[in-house]
């Protein structure tokens, strides 16, 4: 046929579908951490889940255990020997563990799933509210109407009257201390802010373990400042009293590593002093600087000794998400729920043709079929949030652009009849690409199929 030699699909064959049909090897071949819709990074399997700015760790490490190294292998030993047995021994062990310490925080801090909230498929259906803080845009639900959500809902906690915010991307509101990361692009728990060195968010599941590892580095700053310090008044004794600058040259590594140490504790340092007064006030970063809850009440303050134990003895709340648990190409919300973005992998763009449910030689399956009815997910932590909206994450469909044709109509039914499969033919190898493509207005119909991706 004409039309098929007018439009090439830009991806390789294997990657096209032709046939409507989805095998079962096919759907139990992707896992979530696969298609995953945010930004992060994902190794072993899924089992480890970083930000975009993973690379930083390795940044992050060198700076913590090159002076290590340095002041284990030119200080410690020296001082060891002066010391004496049995506490010299302890100045290179005590340093070495305090190092390999910080290291392991700080894989638990960058490695694990901060606390994002699952996204949803639709927005909240916004039945329950409609009648006095949303208007329906003209049209109807059917044809690509928007429903105007409130920016906000007021909901209280320890009697205190708490703002939560609709985050369009998530489509979902927020649950108090949430807030969206525009690194990571997710909504996270308790979410405190985004830490470029250890390359993830800090949120309710790994800000124990981000403390830790502040409050371990200035410790092993501190430590390592005060024993080069003893190296040079020590050599500065050996030396007959000699000056502090002839006992630096006597002894480099140690003066370098004052002057690194005293730098660094003075931003970790203050860093780690900083968190303290917030976890005494069970206050985060964000809240501190965006809030500033001097100036009213903190809903979320217990005292310092309550505050306190919640941090570091609440036992960590599980992953509200399964990176490794199977998608199915077949679920009309996978599509919607774990893919966005440029096509970066084969992983993602065989995945993407099968979830469209299209081939290069059928006509396009609309994504939002299944968009009309509202399901609900369960969440039994936001209880009084959404008390007033059916007690539960509402999801309608997600936002629909309408797409136009690119030929005009013409005289006969014939003419309409090629001109339409010339018009699928295109439409399938724009699904197939994963853009939703706005075409200019013929001289006559417009196409209202909808192609929901958000």
């Amino acid at each position: 046929m004409k039309g098929r030699l007018l439009f090439k699909s830009p991806l390789p064959r294997s990657y096209l579908s032709h046939t409507s049909s989805v095998t079962s090897a096919a759907v139990a071949t992707h896992r979530v951490y696969q298609v995953w819709r945010g930004k992060n990074r994902f190794l072993c399997g899924g089992r480890l889940i970083f930000g975009p700015d993973a690379s930083s760790i390795v940044l992050t490490v060198a700076l913590i255990m090159t002076p290590l190294a340095l002041f284990v292998a030119f200080v410690s030993f020296r001082l060891a020997e002066v010391i004496g047995k049995p506490l010299g021994a302890a100045v290179p062990v005590t340093a070495v563990a305090v190092g390999v310490f910080d290291v392991v925080v700080l894989v638990l801090t960058s490695g694990r799933d901060p606390g994002i909230i699952p996204r949803n498929a639709r927005p909240p259906e916004p039945d329950s509210f409609a009648t006095t803080t949303t208007e329906m845009s003209s049209g109807s639900p059917a044809t690509g109407a928007s429903w105007s959500l409130p920016p906000t809902r007021d909901v209280y906690v320890n009697g205190v009257a708490v703002k939560v915010k609709y985050c369009h991307t998530c489509m979902l509101y927020r649950p108090p201390r949430c807030s969206h990361c525009s690194v990571c692009n997710n909504c996270v728990e308790r979410f405190d802010h985004h830490c470029p060195w250890v390359g993830q968010c800090i949120g309710r599941r790994n800000y124990r373990f981000f403390f830790l590892f502040i409050a371990s580095t200035t410790f092993l700053c501190l430590y390592v400042f005060g024993f080069c310090w003893m190296d040079l008044l020590l050599t500065s004794r050996r030396r007959g009293g000699v000056g502090i600058g002839r006992a630096v040259a006597e002894s480099p590594v140690s003066g370098c590593l004052i002057a690194y140490t005293f730098v660094t504790a003075w931003f970790v340092g203050g860093l780690t002093a900083f968190h303290s007064y917030l976890v005494c006030t069970n206050q985060t970063t964000y809240e501190n600087f965006r809030y500033r809850y001097e100036r009213k009440a903190n809903p979320f303050n217990r005292g310092a000794g309550s505050n306190v134990a919640e941090i570091f003895c609440s036992p960590v709340p599980p992953s509200r998400n399964d990176f490794r648990a199977r998608v199915s190409p077949a679920d009309p919300d996978a599509a919607a729920l774990y893919y966005l973005g440029p096509l970066a992998s084969e992983s993602r763009i065989s995945f993407y043709t099968r979830a469209s449910g299209l081939s290069f030689d059928m006509a396009k399956a609309s994504f939002d079929r299944n968009y009309s009815a509202a399901s609900v997910a369960s969440s039994s932590d936001f209880g009084d949030i959404y008390a007033g909206g059916g007690g539960g994450l509402d999801r309608v469909s997600s936002h629909q652009q309408p797409r136009h044709s690119i030929f005009g109509v013409g005289g006969g039914g014939h003419a309409r009849e090629g001109k339409k499969q010339a018009e699928d033919e295109v439409d399938a190898v724009t699904a197939e690409l994963g853009a939703t493509m706005h075409y200019g207005r013929g001289a006559g119909r417009t196409r209202g199929r909808e192609f929901g991706v958000v």
